[in-house]
């Protein structure tokens, strides 16, 4: 049904990616978006030792026999230092995965041209998630195999240029001949199919895949996305330049307020913690951390398996593009 630039990369069924998601993407979630026929996500932050990250990279491989790739952060963290980011590096080159989506700084910075060259000459595509033009075209100076547009309504941590994904996309496709994956307010068959007509030839979505089945997290933290509505979600951590896309609650409300007395990083950090954030996973809590979710989840209305979900986006794009065809007397 598809043939695109990542399915044929990939061999994959659907041009469908799991973003990144730390706590939550891991082997249960990556191989069953993989063996429904997307491409899932093994977030390497998740791990903080070799032997435990080497060990999940092999038990999403006893789930499924699908490509998959590893998301990995290069950001300054209290947790994940740099040497951990190059034992990532170090074992997915190693283990020979399909793919790694990484975000924060570029590579070659971050870990020099030596990483970008082991990476590849392991076979491993690289991809970097980027909310500007001028990152995507960095990214494929270096030898990058794709980007993805990461649009402002993305949950996690969208650039502060503050674009959207929708005119993102189509600038990253007319300026980089590296195939272009949009991110941010993907979550059906209707804004795949609009990412499709853009010119992208993927999508990528995280917010979407916490209500499926497969997800490990609390069932309350899933009925909170299907009652939530594209609003919800808000901006913060500007004053400490980590801008971050959130649900609303109670301590993103106490983030706000620091950050408008012009509140410190210290004052910050104890609400901001990953920790927290894990717990708030597991309790069901939505007020105890600050839980990043994208505006997508107005378009959150059940909870499938992964399965089911991937199957009834690629029907349901099928049905926007031929309905954009048939507008257009083709």
């Amino acid at each position: 049904m598809y043939q695109t630039a990542i399915t044929d990369m990939f061999g994959v069924k659907y041009p469908i990616i799991c973003g990144a998601m730390m706590w939550l993407c891991k082997p249960k979630l990556c191989g069953a978006i993989s063996n429904a026929g997307g491409l899932g996500n093994l977030t390497a932050a998740n791990y903080e030792t070799e032997a435990d990250f080497r060990a999940a990279i092999r038990e999403v491989r006893r789930l499924t026999d699908k490509p998959f790739l590893v998301g990995i952060t290069l950001l300054p963290s209290v947790r994940i230092t740099p040497e951990h980011h190059r034992m990532y590096i170090r074992v997915c080159a190693e283990e020979k995965v399909a793919g790694i989506e990484f975000s924060g700084t570029p590579l070659d910075k971050a870990a020099g041209m030596e990483a970008v060259d082991a990476l590849k000459k392991a076979g491993v595509k690289l991809f970097h998630k980027v909310g500007a033009v001028r990152h995507a075209v960095h990214a494929e100076k270096i030898g990058f195999d794709g980007v993805y547009a990461a649009g402002i309504e993305e949950g996690g941590h969208p650039l502060n240029d503050d674009v959207t994904s929708m005119v993102l996309t189509p600038r990253m496709v007319s300026s980089v001949k590296l195939p272009v994956v949009t991110v941010g307010g993907i979550a059906d068959g209707r804004t795949m199919a609009a990412a499709l007509a853009l010119g992208a030839q993927g999508v990528m979505m995280a917010s979407r895949f916490i209500a499926t089945k497969e997800c490990d997290v609390h069932d309350n933290i899933k009925k909170e996305l299907i009652q939530r509505q594209e609003m919800d979600t808000v901006i913060y951590g500007k004053s400490i330049g980590l801008q971050g896309r959130g649900l609303k609650s109670k301590v993103i409300e106490e983030v706000l307020a620091i950050e408008a007395r012009n509140g410190g990083f210290e004052e910050l950090i104890p609400l901001l913690s990953g920790q927290k954030v894990k717990q708030a996973w597991e309790t069901g809590d939505v007020d105890y951390a600050p839980l990043m979710v994208g505006q997508s989840i107005g378009l959150i209305e059940d909870i499938p398996t992964c399965a089911e979900l991937l199957e009834r986006m690629a029907a349901d794009a099928k049905v926007s593009l031929d309905r954009a065809r048939k507008h257009c007397g083709a």
